[in-house]
Parts: structure tokens; C-alpha cells; sequence
């Protein structure tokens, strides 16, 4: 059976995402949890050490300035090649972001977190469906 999808709790106020994943303890539980693999985007940069390589990022540019053409080369290619995996991530989130109620919240703020976690749900569910070849009743 597939497990449900997670999503975080909202965040009371403006927070960037490293920090509000710090405070709710997902770097210690990365760290210390099964060997997993987390394509994250450049706002994560720098967990990866944190949590054992668990979290990758986008390559940080070490020479922005007057940077050599080998080195630009390289840094392209696995800029491109960590886009190129991420991008299924990137389209789940458009998915969500396509409902009504994920893209225009008019309720409650504190019933957000709620209403995402259902929406994700239902998602993977339906894709679970649409890959089963059997019909459903």
C-alpha cells in the first residue's frame, strides 16, 4: 500500500522554508530516519550536510565572478541534471496549485494545512487509480 503524501503544517507568519522545515524538526528526523533522497530547490541549500546527503540541492556556484568557462560548463551540467529529476516535483506542486481552493484561499488560514493534506490525498489517489489497470466499482 503507498503511503499518503505529507505536507507541513502552515506557518503563522512570512518564514522561509528552511527555516520553518528546522523548526519542525525535519533536519533531526532526515538525519536520524531512513536512507532517503529529497530533491529539494535552492531555498534548502545547505541541509544536505545537515542531514547526511539526504536533502540535494542545486550545486552552489562557488565563483560568480570572472568564473573560468570549464567551470561554468560544469556548473550548467548539474544545475540541468538536478532540474531534470526535480521536475516531477515541481509539476506535483503545479498540480496542487491548480485547484480552486489551493489557489485562491478564501477560508480560514488555520484550516489551510487541512485543506492541502486532503487535496494531496485525493491526488495521489487518483494517480494510484489512473496506473491500477484494473476498473474500479
Amino acid at each position: 500500500m503507498p503511503s499518503s503524501p505529507w505536507s507541513s503544517p502552515t506557518a503563522k507568519a512570512a518564514c522561509a522554508d528552511i527555516t520553518h522545515a528546522r523548526q519542525l524538526g525535519l533536519v533531526k528526523l532526515l538525519a536520524d530516519g531512513p536512507a532517503v533522497e529529497i530533491l529539494a530547490d535552492a531555498g534548502y541549500q545547505g541541509l544536505g550536510a545537515q542531514t547526511g546527503g539526504r536533502v540535494i540541492t542545486p550545486p552552489h556556484r562557488k565563483c560568480k565572478k570572472n568564473a573560468l568557462d570549464w567551470y561554468e560548463e560544469i556548473h550548467e551540467r548539474q544545475r540541468k541534471a538536478h532540474s531534470s529529476r526535480r521536475i516531477r516535483v515541481e509539476h506535483g506542486i503545479a498540480h496542487l496549485k491548480n485547484w480552486r481552493d489551493l489557489a485562491r484561499h478564501l477560508g480560514r488560514r488555520e484550516h489551510i494545512s487541512d485543506t492541502l493534506q486532503a487535496v494531496a490525498s485525493l491526488l495521489s489517489h487518483q494517480q494510484i487509480a489512473d496506473l491500477d489497470p484494473t476498473p474500479q466499482t
